[in-house]
């Protein structure tokens, strides 16, 4: 549904008081702050057809109105306008992002650490599927006369391991054998073909027993299946928020935590962004899970999702993902820039 520009403004300005209040919103508190160029009369009439057409809600204990699921999904959608961050907030932000990574997957990480800690929510992170993942490389090290270390890197740069041990001895020429083996009928295929047929056809072409190739199919597909990709940050943050002070959404945000399907459902997407805001289908009642795809360098590096009241600051929430998501792109590349100068000098 459309709203006109007048109710469009009164509808942002509520929604922006109540987000910095947590108190009903009231006529004679929006003109003046907002500076609403209409009657504290025509702001009630505007109100009430707001409230009528399910944008706002009416309390008991007031007069004020608060943002619906409805209104708040508007204004998420049409309305939402981004927040400057504060110079210390930037700064902040830039002294985390400084951290020293070896890998690619650490970065998710850095930025759900960071983005926690500045906007005072709990956030998740999740992998990219590793069964959507391509392989890049596999390579066994051989770590003990019956141990192998197995690790999968992918076109993602995400990188797994897995240690596989075997009930006989095994030597150097036969691991340089699976080397060449598995990457060249693995390198370039997506992890979901790695299962128990591919047995048979690297089998097909070894005169090792099976004793030698099962435990690795094994393990490595027990790796790829686990579903231990799943980072949360800050759980005990939100419970800051005025609205947990009650135990009723304090119980059902913690249950919320302990629905690790649920959430990797909303965070295995392929949308860039998303916002879902809380109601009774889709079991958040008065809670928001903000969600967003971390990009860095071309590279997926999963998804990040903030949870909050549904009086969540969306704005600065947002402001802050793409602020740390544009940081990370430019300390990526100019890594890379560096490198690239550094062979050429060194030519």
């Amino acid at each position: 549904m459309e709203l006109d520009s007048r109710k469009k403004r009164i509808l942002q300005a509520i929604v922006n008081e109540y987000i910095d209040t947590i108190e009903p919103v009231s006529s004679g508190s929006l003109i003046g702050k907002y500076g609403l160029d209409c009657s504290s009369a025509t702001v009630r009439n505007e109100m009430a057809e707001l409230e009528r057409e399910g944008f706002l809600e009416k309390t008991h204990t007031s007069s004020g109105r608060i943002p619906s699921s409805k209104g708040y999904r508007f204004y998420v959608d049409k309305l939402l306008n981004e927040k400057n961050l504060t110079l210390n907030e930037v700064r902040y932000i830039n002294s985390k992002l400084q951290s020293k990574v070896n890998e690619m997957e650490e970065l998710t990480k850095i930025a759900t650490n960071t983005i926690s800690e500045v906007t005072h929510y709990t956030t998740v992170a999740i992998e990219p599927n590793a069964k959507k993942q391509k392989i890049s490389e596999i390579k066994f090290v051989l770590i003990g006369s019956r141990m192998l270390m197995a690790i999968i890197l992918t076109e993602a740069g995400i990188i797994k391991e897995t240690i596989i041990k075997f009930d006989r001895d095994i030597n150097q020429e036969q691991v340089d054998t699976l080397n060449v083996i598995f990457n060249n009928k693995l390198k370039g295929q997506y992890l979901s073909l790695i299962d128990l047929p591919i047995e048979q056809y690297i089998m097909s072409e070894m005169s090792y027993r099976v004793e030698l190739i099962k435990p690795i199919i094994n393990q490595i597909t027990k790796l790829i299946n686990d579903e231990s990709n799943l980072y949360l940050k800050g759980a005990n943050r939100a419970l800051d928020n005025p609205e947990f002070k009650t135990g009723d959404l304090a119980k059902r945000f913690l249950g919320l935590l302990d629905r690790r399907d649920f959430i990797e459902d909303i965070l295995d997407n392929d949308e860039d962004f998303n916002v879902y805001i809380g109601n009774e289908e889709n079991g958040l009642k008065d809670l928001s899970i903000v969600t967003f795809k971390n990009i860095v360098a071309g590279k997926d590096l999963g998804t990040i999702g903030i949870i909050g009241p549904t009086r969540m600051d969306y704005s600065k929430v947002i402001s802050v993902l793409k602020y740390i998501n544009k940081e990370l792109n430019k300390d990526i590349n100019r890594s890379l820039g560096d490198g690239k100068e550094g062979n050429n000098s060194g030519g």
